[in-house]
C-alpha cells in the first residue's frame, strides 16, 4: 500500500465518521450499529496512521518503506500515550 493509498483510505474513513456525527447532530444520537461502526472507524484510522508513521520512520532510517505493515487492531490500540 502506497502513501497515497493510505491517505485515500484515511479520507474515506474520515468522511464516513463525519457523516455519522452529522446524522447524530439532529439530537437523535446514534444507533447501536452506528456507535459500533464509529468505534471501528476510529480503530481503522489508528491503524492507517500507524502505518504512515512506520513508513516515515523507515524512510528516515534509510530502510525500504514497503516493508512496513498494517498492524493488528490489538497491537495499535494497546500503545501507551
Amino acid at each position: 500500500m502506497s502513501d497515497p493509498d493510505i491517505y485515500s483510505r484515511i479520507n474515506e474513513l474520515s468522511a464516513e465518521e463525519e457523516h455519522l456525527y452529522a446524522s447524530a447532530g439532529d439530537g437523535s444520537g446514534l444507533t447501536e450499529e452506528e456507535t459500533e461502526r464509529l468505534a471501528a472507524i476510529k480503530v481503522e484510522l489508528d491503524r492507517c496512521f500507524d502505518l504512515l508513521h512506520q513508513r516515515d520512520g523507515r524512510r528516515l532510517a534509510g530502510l525500504p518503506e514497503a516493508d512496513a505493515s498494517l498492524r493488528s487492531s490489538e497491537t495499535v490500540e494497546r500503545y501507551q500515550q
